[in-house]
């Protein structure tokens, strides 16, 4: 037996329901044109990414496990020769957009959007051959919904121990999958109904360095994909995937229930932008660690500090961020990999005020086994941001103590890439320069640029073609 589903038009639609009926009479002309022109950027951005990702170990590694169970396809990958079958294909390209840990990041639904977003987007794309504009608008679609998903829990996902990207993304991916299949409302509802199954995210990874949290974004478009396939052939799922007395946020936030607001899923769908709100990293690490990386580096300069100057350091952060990047301290303040390393705040704090900056090169075994910042990271402390401006930033500060007794801080209420200190779009477009010439010449580099920022006018077939 089948439970009876609540029809499409019912007096009380679901919120599941309610986003069928928006995806479902989308139409891609609506979209603002800077709305596109800022998903582009972070399109760049997130491809710029991938190549750099392409120059690490776990990228082959990880095609190596996927490869000996797919087989060869049709989908391409983003700097490899590869080609997958279509989730696969999504899986691999969403490791390497997620793998560094320097993909956006919507701050207040505290998820990262254009990982799941553009790799469920451009193979579904090229799969069934669509236009490079529908492309976009089914990227776009994405990065709205896992948005509103992931926002409507108020940052709860984190507390019980779930990697907030990998649950929302399910959901989403599943939408704009969809829309680009031109499945019905009635379908769109069924397919939310299923992920509701398949939408969990362990943030175990976090106790050693572990590698899990590079596939939840692609996992989640597996997924998504996966039930838009069934939805379309007549699958039935549950109507009240969110809301429903065994839904999402029952599930998953137990006693925090209460907080949820059901109301931010579909309020404003198509009037306001989510796209507009995305963060543009600065720093390949954990987002909670950016203001304490920017607030040691503003002290190294304004103070001329040398290693030898630091007594102590403490790190303020946010309540909520304290068992992300600040403990157990004995992992901290020691990483065993590059991986861990970007969940530390301490190492990213000593690292900071060491060398005055923090990017990939910084992640390099060099600087990982360096004795002067494993030896001042054992030094920094950390406590509870008073000043915190969370959720709305990823504030926090750096305190320093010096051998000769003088007390120096410097606290950021805004990490830098947000708000009225989002990147420009050069800023976005020197940081995709500087990852993709890590594994392409220059003149590769500039060709690829130009067709991101052109992808209206590519099939979408012709875009993946490009990234190869």
């Amino acid at each position: 037996m089948t439970r009876p589903v609540t029809p499409i038009g019912s007096a009380a639609p679901t919120v599941s329901q309610q986003l069928s009926v928006f995806i479902e009479q989308f139409k891609a002309g609506t979209i603002p044109p800077d709305v596109r022109e800022r998903a582009k950027l972070l399109i760049l951005d997130a491809i710029g990414i991938a190549y750099a990702s392409t120059y690490y170990p776990f990228a082959r590694e990880i095609l190596a496990g996927i490869r000996s169970v797919a087989g060869t396809g049709d989908c391409g990958l983003i700097g490899l020769p590869d080609k997958l079958p279509l989730r696969d294909a999504v899986l691999m390209n969403g490791a390497l957009v997620h793998g560094l840990d320097y993909d956006d990041t919507h701050v207040g639904a505290i998820v990262h959007p254009t990982a799941s977003a553009l790799p469920c987007a451009m193979s579904v794309a090229e799969s069934i051959d669509a236009s490079g504009a529908d492309l976009l608008a089914a990227y776009i679609l994405g990065v709205e919904t896992v948005v509103r998903v992931c926002g409507a829990a108020k940052g709860g996902f984190h507390h019980f121990g779930f990697h907030p990207t990998g649950i929302a993304a399910h959901f989403s991916c599943a939408l704009q999958a969809g829309w680009l299949y031109g499945l019905t409302a009635q379908q769109l509802t069924m397919a939310q109904g299923m992920v509701g199954s398949t939408a969990a995210a362990s943030q175990e990874f976090l106790e050693e360095g572990a590698w899990n949290k590079r596939l939840h974004p692609g996992w989640a478009g597996v997924a998504g994909i996966t039930a838009a396939h069934l939805a379309r052939h007549g699958y039935i799922g549950p109507s009240k995937t969110y809301e429903g007395r065994f839904g999402l946020y029952q599930t998953h936030l137990q006693d925090d229930t209460y907080k949820v607001d059901y109301g931010y899923i579909t309020a404003g769908l198509g009037k306001k932008w989510e796209v507009a709100e995305v963060a543009v990293k600065p720093y390949p690490a954990c987002h909670l660690v950016h203001a304490c990386a920017d607030a040691a580096i503003a002290l190294r300069e304004k103070h001329h500090l040398k290693p030898g100057d630091i007594v102590s350091v403490q790190a303020l952060i946010p309540e909520p961020a304290i068992h992300i990047v600040a403990e157990p301290v004995a992992a901290k303040i020691k990483p065993v990999n590059d991986y861990d390393a970007k969940f530390s705040v301490q190492f990213v704090t000593a690292a900071s005020l060491i060398l005055g900056k923090f990017g990939l090169a910084q992640l390099e075994p060099e600087t990982l086994n360096n004795p002067v910042i494993l030896d001042l990271a054992q030094r920094v402390s950390y406590a509870i941001d008073p000043d915190t401006t969370y959720p709305k930033y990823f504030s926090g500060g750096v305190v320093v103590t010096t051998k000769s007794g003088d007390t120096l801080r410097h606290h950021e209420p805004m990490n830098r890439g947000t708000g009225e200190r989002a990147l420009t779009g050069d800023e976005i477009s020197a940081k995709f320069r500087d990852n993709a010439e890590m594994v392409l010449p220059r003149e590769r580099v500039e060709r690829v640029r130009d067709a991101v920022l052109n992808i209206e006018k590519l099939a979408a077939r012709e875009f993946m073609a490009e990234l190869r």
